[in-house]
């Protein structure tokens, strides 16, 4: 083997290994939100919503809805990469682990520490799967096969598809708080630096390149 292929294995073992401890940190950060009982970040509103109305747990709504959008992608021409199908189960899966291994916060420290702990941990999450370079979130791909198709910017269709995700699930029972907000404030600014954090060295010398396509509109998630 020589040292370029070595090199190239060991970046992949890495952007893997970054992509799936990215999927699951992002869903064991959406259960602290959860359990912190502040308000969840806009997506998880809809999520717990749905979870109340049909008694499914919120992993597998996450799952669900995951695939449901996904579907959306066929007529906006999206293309999805192995973290775009991966996002779908995995981010599901370790939610439901982790609700069913932390405990309901109780007590204004206990759910602030929560709170706290799920934003970063959710920033710390985007950042991983996202330098990984295999491919955005099917929600990513919405919002930007949406701007894309409508011409719009990027921050007004995900600031419209929060909205309706948010008034939905509020609609349904999901949780907003004060904790919707503080997410919404910090998120972009921690997954841009954590962003850096993780980045992965492009193959070819000289590149800077963290991610396929736009990193800068991924990280606008949820």
């Amino acid at each position: 083997m020589s040292i370029t292929s070595g090199l190239r294995g060991g970046r992949l073992v890495r952007r893997l290994c970054q992509l799936y401890a990215g999927l699951a940190l992002y869903g064991a950060s959406a259960a602290l939100l959860v359990r912190g009982g502040l308000g969840l970040e806009p997506w998880g509103v809809l999520h717990q919503g749905l979870a109340r109305l049909t008694g499914l747990t919120m992993g597998v709504v996450s799952i669900i809805v995951g695939a449901a959008v996904l579907l959306l992608w066929i007529p906006l021409r999206e293309r999805p990469g192995l973290g775009t199908v991966s996002n779908v189960f995995a981010v599901g899966i370790a939610m439901d682990a982790t609700l069913a291994l932390v405990p309901d916060g109780h007590g204004p420290v206990a759910r602030v520490t929560l709170l706290i702990a799920g934003i970063v941990l959710n920033g710390a999450a985007t950042g991983l799967y996202i330098a990984a370079r295999f491919g955005p979130g099917p929600r990513d791909g919405l919002m930007t096969g949406l701007h894309r198709l409508s011409g719009r910017s990027v921050r007004l269709v995900r600031t419209a598809i929060e909205v309706v995700v948010v008034a939905t699930g509020f609609a349904l029972g999901g949780s907003v708080g004060i904790g919707t907000l503080l997410y919404a404030l910090a998120i972009g600014p921690l997954a841009q630096l954590f962003l850096r954090v993780f980045a992965i060295p492009a193959a070819h010398p000289g590149s800077t390149a963290v991610a396929a396509g736009s990193p800068e509109q991924a990280i606008l998630r949820r």
